[in-house]
C-alpha cells in the first residue's frame, strides 16, 4: 500500500484533497510563503534566505518577486540567474526545473496537476502529477500558463498569453492558444 505522496511521486492517481500529510505540507508551505511575500523590498538577504527555505534548490542570483505561490515549494528547481516577475503561481505536485539564465514574466502559471474528466472521480479529489522542464536561456512572457507534461526547449521564446499545451522545441517562438510555432531562431 503506497502513501497519496508516494502515489503523487510515481505521476500516479492520488488524493490531494484529503489526505491529512499533503494538506500540512501545503498548510506549512503557506505559512512560509506568506513571511516571505510579507518581507519587505529592501529585505534582500532575508528574502534569499526565506525561498532558500522554500524552494528543493535555488541556484545564484535568483529574482523572484512577489506575490510568489506555490504548492510544496520542495519540488521546485532554479537555476542560476533566473528572474521571475511578479504574480507568478507554480502548483509543484510534479518537480518544476527551470534552467539557467531563464526569464519569466508576470502573472504567469506552471501547473503540474491533472484532473479527471470524470465527474464522479474528480468529486473524489483525485489527480495527479506531472513534471515541467524548462531549459537554459528561455523568455517566457507575461502571463503565460504552462501545463503538465511539458518541456520548454533551449533558447525558446514563449509570447505573452500563451497557453503551452504541448513540449516547445529549441530555439523557437511559439504564441497562442494553444501555442504553436511562429518562428525558428538562430542558435546563438
Amino acid at each position: 500500500m503506497f502513501t497519496e505522496k508516494e502515489k503523487r511521486d510515481k505521476g500516479e492517481w492520488y488524493d490531494a484533497n484529503n489526505d491529512p500529510a499533503l494538506l500540512k505540507e501545503m498548510s506549512d508551505c503557506q505559512s512560509r510563503l506568506y513571511e516571505y511575500n510579507m518581507l519587505r523590498p529592501d529585505r534582500i538577504r532575508e528574502k534569499t534566505v526565506a525561498l532558500r527555505g522554500i524552494l528543493g534548490k535555488m541556484g545564484e542570483r535568483c529574482t523572484v518577486h512577489p506575490s510568489f505561490r506555490c504548492d510544496y515549494g520542495y519540488n521546485i528547481f532554479l537555476g542560476d540567474d533566473v528572474f521571475i516577475n511578479y504574480d507568478t503561481v507554480i502548483l509543484d505536485g510534479a518537480p518544476v526545473t527551470v534552467g539557467n539564465h531563464v526569464f519569466i514574466g508576470p502573472q504567469c502559471g506552471f501547473y503540474t496537476a491533472i484532473h479527471p474528466f470524470s465527474v464522479s472521480e474528480r468529486n473524489l479529489g483525485l489527480e495527479r502529477a506531472l513534471p515541467i522542464t524548462i531549459h537554459d536561456n528561455v523568455w517566457i512572457g507575461g502571463k503565460v500558463c504552462i501545463l503538465p507534461g511539458v518541456t520548454v526547449g533551449e533558447g525558446a521564446v514563449i509570447g505573452a498569453d500563451s497557453v503551452v499545451t504541448r513540449d516547445v522545441p529549441p530555439y523557437s517562438v511559439v504564441a497562442g492558444n494553444p501555442a504553436r510555432v511562429i518562428k525558428t531562431l538562430e542558435k546563438q
